[in-house]
């Protein structure tokens, strides 16, 4: 009976999910799924990342956390559309939470949407917001074994990004077990090193970005 419980929930979740995605591609609007770990810096990534795109693609923002209203106010001096999303318990995002959410919102007049989903590892990973695309976080600081802890979030990914490795050699982290790590879980994400205090790796993350938009909503150049 358990089974059929979450099997429910989940496909009410998917039809929702599905609804989303197309109200949003209409709009040649990409969303992309940030998930990670607490602390991996999905926030500074979004405070470097929207700047860059600059006004050519205009971007909006939901954010999801359990409680407070920190990371919605950190994106507050770039002047977009963001809207905060407190699950009280919840350890993740909903598509229906998604979708009450984009009611508001100038869907028009964006280019990308970013959902900053509830730092976890795992709940995230079984939901289905209407994202076109999924970016996977991982932290230097975390340590080098997430992925194989972890393994389910990381098949989810499009893209990987490795965060904060102007701590690298600091930390002695071993590059090559996660990408041995990788190697079993997931072959068709890009890997990228990527730092929000040197800048490393920006320009590669916004060119996948931009050619996902391109490619995922039929987008001509």
């Amino acid at each position: 009976m358990k089974i059929n419980v979450v099997e429910s929930v989940l496909k009410a979740n998917d039809a929702v999910a599905a609804a989303n995605r197309r109200l949003l591609a209409d709009r040649q609007l990409l969303a992309v799924n940030l998930m990670s770990a607490p602390g991996s810096g999905k926030t500074t990534l979004l405070e470097k990342t929207i700047p860059a795109l600059g006004g050519e693609y205009p971007c909006g923002v939901l954010v999801g956390d359990l409680q407070t209203t920190r990371d919605a106010e950190r994106l507050g001096p770039l002047a977009i559309e963001t809207t905060q999303i407190n699950t009280v318990t919840g350890c993740h995002l909903s598509a229906t939470q998604v979708a009450e959410a984009l009611a508001g919102f100038p869907l028009d007049d964006l280019a990308f949407l970013f959902i900053e989903n509830v730092g976890n590892m795992v709940c995230p990973a079984q939901f289905d917001l209407g994202e076109h695309v999924k970016a996977v976080l991982l932290s230097v600081p975390e340590g080098d074994d997430k992925v194989g802890k972890y393994p389910t979030l990381f098949q989810q990914a499009d893209v990987i990004l490795l965060t904060k490795t102007d701590l690298l050699d600091i930390l002695d982290y071993d590059l090559a077990r996660v990408r041995e790590d990788l190697s079993r879980v997931n072959t068709r994400a890009p890997l990228l090193q990527t730092s929000s205090k040197t800048g490393q790796g920006l320009d590669a993350w916004l060119d996948w970005l931009k050619e996902q938009r391109r490619a995922r909503l039929n987008i001509r150049a």
